[in-house]
């Protein structure tokens, strides 16, 4: 089992680090869209966020406190699902569409990203091919 939990902590990952990277290395063009999106600070919140996701992803992916980095990546992706992907304020079908599948995306993701806090935080020391323990404890 552990070496299927590391395979899906990786697969789970991948995606966090690729966007973070992304939000540090196109940070101009990335704050531009947030600013359409209506974000404040866009400037500041682009590179902040792609810190969260950086830490949440290498966490889950290193196993290092992995139950916190999946709190993180909580915590990017549901104010991400409302504030980018508001997708009852379109008007236009296609851009509608786009927007509710991007948010359904991110809500799963949310989702999975729970279930993985909880199964660190239950599970303990007894998961391997961790570095760290969980920080939290469910048991």
């Amino acid at each position: 089992m552990d070496v299927l939990v590391l395979i899906g902590r990786i697969l789970f990952a991948l995606l966090f680090l690729g966007s973070g990277f992304g939000h540090l290395a196109q940070r101009a063009a990335m704050a531009q869209y947030a600013q359409f999106k209506g974000i404040p600070m866009p400037t500041l919140a682009v590179p902040a966020s792609g810190v969260l996701l950086l830490a949440g992803g290498l966490s889950v992916l290193l196993g290092v406190w992995a139950d916190l980095g999946a709190l993180l990546l909580i915590l990017f992706l549901v104010p991400t699902a409302f504030l980018m992907h508001a997708f009852w304020k379109e008007t236009d079908p296609e851009a509608k569409q786009a927007e509710m599948v991007h948010f359904n995306k991110d809500i799963a993701l949310a989702g999975a990203a729970l279930m993985l806090f909880a199964f660190f935080a239950y599970t303990g020391d007894d998961l391997g091919l961790t570095l760290t323990g969980p920080l939290f404890s469910l048991s």
